[in-house]
């Protein structure tokens, strides 16, 4: 991540509040959320009783927000505030994912089939011919979800067992949206060199390696180097698959505002693993002119070296026609600093560089945050096609396919499609299967930071 300032973080909390079943009762609630400077949002009606209505608020709070919010409902003569609900930690209970058995064990048949003694027999053919791994063993859908912990989300160097909860989550996407078993692999490890000794050590287990939440820069070599030891695929997700649907969303947005996007100039602000992901698959798009802006001079010479020209954030700010952000620095992008006409993607989360909004009112032609623009659009579809087709690496041609896929399927007026249609996926996995069968092309990886 940039080196930029950090201000509280927003993490979402969800209070749960009765009020009187009658007209105007919510309304009185909503305003004093808002009189606080508070955001919903999401809200649901959890049930109704008596002329009772209790109320699911989730609500944007951060370290710095007013606590009194709750005494100021409690004192509404139509509301009380009966507690936090607990739904986020209740739907992480017990962990999200879970490894189950294919085959029924229903005898002693079965037993004798699947483990001693009839077992043996298979491993002796794959010892004969280990391509019949991908056909007698799970391998062909088992992706490893490694990490070690140093930038989990916007939270930054919180240890790979406190990023355990998002290395489910990728693994729950995995499975439901693709078939594919994701297998977090938590390494209490920061030097770059014995990660990569690590990950190929256990890489037998796996039929490719999807590598999460590793901070910049030591991201970028240990990509290389696994690329290179390797002979299965390979993609660090924070700067591919953040990259692929970045640029899925600017084919969209580019289109309809009449821009051409390989003429235009693009301005990436944050050079960690996101935001040279990014600059790196539009170079390959064919997009010529890039500005980044960043406080780390090795972040800026990266980019440079790339044929991206680094300068300040107000320069790129006044010189860009297309605008992105993943510093994960709220309200870094001033709103006097946007130019009529721009396009911009603030993509951090929780907490964005410039609201939406706040863009569109100084004139922007198009503004939109990271919470519609998410890599789960990439990343399983990106899997399932490297492994369905078999081969040993991801190359820049199947994250076009991919990018180019996710844009055809947005309806309007969204830039991207519903993260969670198993169509898109589905197209997503054909289109990048096809590139990886095609002529082998660039392989995906950046040079040593």
């Amino acid at each position: 991540m940039s080196p930029f300032t950090m201000p509280a973080m927003k993490i979402p909390e969800i209070l749960l509040v009765e009020s009187e079943h009658r007209p105007g009762s919510l309304a009185k609630i909503l305003q004093v959320i808002g009189d606080a400077g508070l955001v919903v949002e999401h809200l649901n009606s959890v049930r109704r009783d008596q002329g009772k209505t209790v109320w699911e608020i989730t609500l944007e709070m951060d370290e710095e927000a007013d606590r009194s919010l709750i005494a100021r409902i409690d004192a509404l003569p139509n509301a009380r505030v009966l507690g936090r609900s607990d739904r986020v930690f209740n739907r992480h209970e017990g962990g999200k994912i879970r490894m189950v058995s294919t085959t029924p064990i229903s005898s002693l048949q079965v037993l004798r089939d699947i483990y001693t003694p009839g077992v043996a027999r298979v491993c002796l053919a794959i010892r004969k011919d280990p391509s019949l791994a991908r056909r007698y063993t799970n391998i062909n859908s088992i992706v490893a979800i490694v990490t070690n912990g140093t930038a989990i989300l916007g939270l930054g160097d919180i240890g790979p067992l406190a990023g355990l909860p998002v290395m489910e989550g990728k693994a729950a996407l995995f499975a439901n949206l693709v078939g594919i078993t994701g297998v977090p692999i938590l390494i209490e490890e920061t030097d770059p060199e014995r990660l990569v000794e690590i990950v190929t050590a256990v890489a037998p287990s796996f039929g490719a390696i999807q590598l999460e939440d590793i901070a910049s820069p030591a991201c970028f070599r240990v990509e290389r180097l696994l690329i290179e030891r390797l002979d299965k695929p390979v993609l660090h997700d924070d700067q591919h698959g953040t990259a692929v649907v970045t640029l899925a969303a600017l084919i969209n947005a580019t289109r309809r505002v009449g821009a051409d996007l390989l003429a235009s100039t693009v301005g990436q602000i944050g050079l960690g693993s996101a935001g040279i992901g990014i600059v790196r698959l539009l170079q390959r798009y064919g997009v010529r002119r890039i500005l980044g802006a960043d406080l780390n001079p090795e972040a800026i010479a990266r980019l440079e070296r790339y044929g991206g020209r680094g300068t300040s954030l107000e320069t790129l700010m006044a010189e860009a026609d297309i605008v992105i952000a993943t510093t994960g620095v709220r309200g870094l992008i001033r709103p006097e600093l946007v130019r009529k006409g721009q396009i911009i993607l603030a993509l951090s989360n929780p907490d964005a560089e410039i609201e939406p909004f706040a863009a569109l009112e100084r004139g922007a032609a198009f503004a939109a945050d990271g919470k519609g623009i998410n890599n789960v659009l990439g990343f399983p579809g990106l899997f399932r096609g490297a492994l369905d087709a078999g081969v040993p690496r991801f190359s820049v041609a199947m994250l076009l396919a991919a990018a180019r896929t996710i844009a055809a399927h947005a309806a309007e007026p969204e830039l991207v499609p519903d993260p969670l249609d198993p169509g898109v996926h589905a197209a997503v996995t054909a289109a990048v299967r096809e590139a990886a069968l095609a002529p082998a092309g660039e392989p995906v990886s950046v040079d040593d930071a």
